[in-house]
């Protein structure tokens, strides 16, 4: 594609990403590694009544996309959703959702980059983990210092790779379960799903347990909606994007589980090895361990290389809303030659750069524990807050009566909010899920004051 083809925002950023990146970067956020690694363990908690689990999420989390998605084809201008929350429920709103989702992206990258080291260490186990840590820190953090559209392109080959993963995993259990493939745990069959089943068979507190590890697994959905700033035809690609939310999440999670247990009886499974090993292995992959450590080398990358790529749209925007005067915005408010935030990303990839610095540390590893699982809490927070400026947007003269709307609105506005609640209220039940839930309304209560009464004060005087 010719540059001219290229549209540039009045701000210096780039239309470079097209449907194509679009797309397969929606595939990515919605895939991680919490289906290549963890679904074992939702898996192990309430057997195939998981499946319903991840159906009600996926609905919900559909719903959630076609809010925002409705809110960005009304203004596809916006560079993050938090912006929104800025217009349609003020400065003090927007500011604690703004640096609470990019503190909570910092820790989020921080974990990837922990990961990352983990899987090169399965082939190279004497490198040292903070020499593995820079190099890939360094690496993505050029890509998105390049361009947008590299950025894309890096986003399109990770996620062709996991998708290639899931098929191939379906494609051999469709087979083995329609031949009766013979396992040391029995026959392959789809019958597997519904032998002896039990809606709770370890107990309802197991089942709600559950709901934050699939939600936790489904975080960053939104990703998709912070390209559309700098996306061609945002909005018929914002609809595409959004409308096969619903559809992604039922192929490749439900599909995926669907066939993991229908090759491996659910109370044989595995809690602590990947299900795609155990099925690659299965079938006769002898590198099944190989393949899947790729993958989720990956899928780790693929994470870290839009947290970086969010991370940067976002600090850029608490940037520009700040005052003109600022530090703040004479420092990071401004668009590179190449069309990207750099300075943003920059700030942010520094962050990401004290993971290094902890390896050598393993006191502090229980301490980053911790503070990952309070920002994971707050990200709950911060997608409710995107469903009430939602709800002001509908009640706003920018509503767009003939617009991409979500379906429904009256009911499953109220339905989605009320979810989002209950999904934190039930961090309480869960062992371990509780301190970092506490920490998360702390952190509102006091951030949250600071910002509106801050803003509060800092309101200009209507003369």
């Amino acid at each position: 594609m010719g540059k001219t083809s290229i549209t540039t925002n009045s701000d210096g950023t780039k239309r470079a990403l097209s449907n194509r990146h679009v797309q397969m970067i929606a595939i990515g956020g919605t895939i991680g590694t919490g289906l290549f690694l963890g679904a074992g363990s939702t898996i192990s908690k309430t057997g195939p009544s998981i499946l319903i689990v991840y159906a009600l999420l996926g609905v919900f989390f559909f719903l959630m996309m076609r809010a925002i998605g409705e809110m960005f084809y009304s203004d596809p201008s916006q560079h993050t959703f938090v912006s929104f929350i800025t217009k349609y429920l003020g400065d003090g709103a927007g500011r604690f959702a703004g640096w609470t989702y990019w503190i909570g992206l910092v820790f989020v990258g921080m974990a990837e980059l922990t990961a990352i080291a983990t899987y090169v260490q399965y082939w190279l186990p004497n490198l040292p983990t903070w020499l593995i840590e820079i190099i890939f820190l360094v690496i993505l953090t050029m890509i998105n210092l390049i361009a947008a559209r590299m950025f894309g392109e890096t986003e399109f080959w990770f996620a062709m790779i996991k998708i290639v993963a899931i098929v191939a995993m379906i494609v051999i259990g469709v087979y083995m379960a329609f031949t009766a493939f013979k396992t040391p745990m029995g026959h392959a069959s789809f019958s597997n799903l519904t032998a002896s089943y039990s809606m709770f068979p370890k107990g309802i507190n197991n089942f709600i347990a559950a709901f934050p590890m699939v939600f936790f697994a489904f975080q960053g959905i939104e990703f998709v909606s912070i390209t559309i700033g700098e996306t061609k035809n945002p909005q018929s690609v914002v609809k595409k994007a959004v409308n096969e939310t619903l559809f992604r999440i039922l192929i490749f999670y439900i599909g995926a589980l669907v066939i993991i247990m229908s090759i491996i009886p659910w109370r044989t499974l595995s809690a602590n090895q990947s299900p795609f090993v155990q099925v690659f292995k299965l079938a006769g992959l002898p590198a099944a361990a190989a393949v899947i450590n790729f993958v989720v080398l990956t899928s780790a990358s693929s994470a870290l290389n839009s947290v970086l790529f969010s991370a940067g749209r976002h600090f850029y925007q608490l940037a520009v809303d700040e005052p003109d005067n600022s530090w703040l915005k004479r420092n990071f408010g401004a668009i590179s030659k190449n069309g990207v935030p750099a300075k943003a990303i920059l700030i942010s990839a520094t962050l990401v750069l004290i993971t290094p610095l902890m390896s050598l540390t393993h006191g502090l590893t229980s301490v980053f524990t911790i503070v990952t699982s309070v920002s994971s809490d707050m990200y709950i927070i911060v997608y409710t807050l995107s469903m009430l400026a939602h709800r002001k947007y509908r009640a706003s003269t920018d509503f767009l009566s003939d617009g991409f709307k979500m379906p429904g609105y009256k009911i499953t506005s109220v339905l989605t909010i009320a979810f989002f609640t209950i999904i934190f209220i039930t961090l309480f039940f869960v062992p371990g899920d509780a301190i970092p839930a506490i920490g998360a309304i702390v952190w509102t209560v006091l951030f949250g004051s600071w910002c509106y009464f801050d803003a509060k004060r800092t309101v200009p005087v209507v003369k």
